[in-house]
């Protein structure tokens, strides 16, 4: 995506918040705030229309919510924006159910600008945006939904799918998992790809998602 902008898509029922996002966002150097959406049922409208790369989700919304808008984007575009869900507490159940629906992550209304930043730069990137103590008390809390035995894909990763798929649960970006394992960049995202096709999974999210429902990490 080099010298291309990430183009912004900002959805918030609350017009001060919309303003407030698209300034934080407008003043960063590649970052270009392309539109905004004030119901779930407007927001997949205008990102079908508007094709943005990353989408910054608001969960409560009239018409339809978050998750439900998340959910018919994911579903309608052969090439989806990565979205964001703009949360008030990390462990509503609402997060749980908008990273079940593909989101790339969530982000809470009282993050820091410069977080938000980082966190559109990131998944931009196909980075996830989980704070890994949050998801740990998610799954935790919906444990109910795991399965009984292990699927298969676990026995079919290999002992560095493994380690990345658990350093990828704590929230480590691929340069940090390159860090860890003193691999280089590359030589993680060959082993992420794999990962992804063995869950499953759309992206690194709901991997780390899988990870805890199959019992491959337990909470805690």
């Amino acid at each position: 995506m080099s010298g291309t902008p990430v183009r912004v898509v900002v959805v918030d029922d609350e017009e001060m918040v919309r303003t407030a996002l698209r300034a934080i966002l407008g003043a960063e150097e590649g970052i270009e705030v392309v539109g905004e959406a004030a119901t779930g049922t407007e927001a997949v409208s205008v990102v079908r229309a508007l094709r943005p790369d990353v989408v910054l989700m608001d969960v409560g919304m009239p018409e339809i919510d978050g998750i439900r808008a998340t959910e018919q984007i994911l579903a309608t575009l052969a090439e989806p924006p990565r979205i964001v869900v703009v949360t008030t507490f990390e462990n509503d159940a609402y997060v749980y159910d908008a990273l079940h629906a593909g989101a790339a992550g969530f982000l809470l209304k009282r993050s820091a600008a410069e977080e938000l930043v980082q966190a559109v730069r990131l998944v931009a990137c196909g980075d996830s945006l989980l704070y890994p103590a949050a998801v740990r008390s998610l799954a935790a809390e919906h444990a109910g939904r795991q399965e009984a035995r292990a699927p298969a894909w676990v026995a079919r990763l290999t002992g560095r799918e493994a380690d990345v798929l658990r350093l990828m649960a704590a929230g480590q970006t691929n340069a940090e998992i390159a860090g860890r394992l003193a691999v280089g960049p590359a030589t993680v995202r060959s082993h992420v790809a794999p990962v992804l096709a063995k869950t499953g999974a759309r992206d690194r999210t709901q991997a780390v998602i899988a990870a805890y429902e199959s019992g491959f990490i337990t909470p805690g």
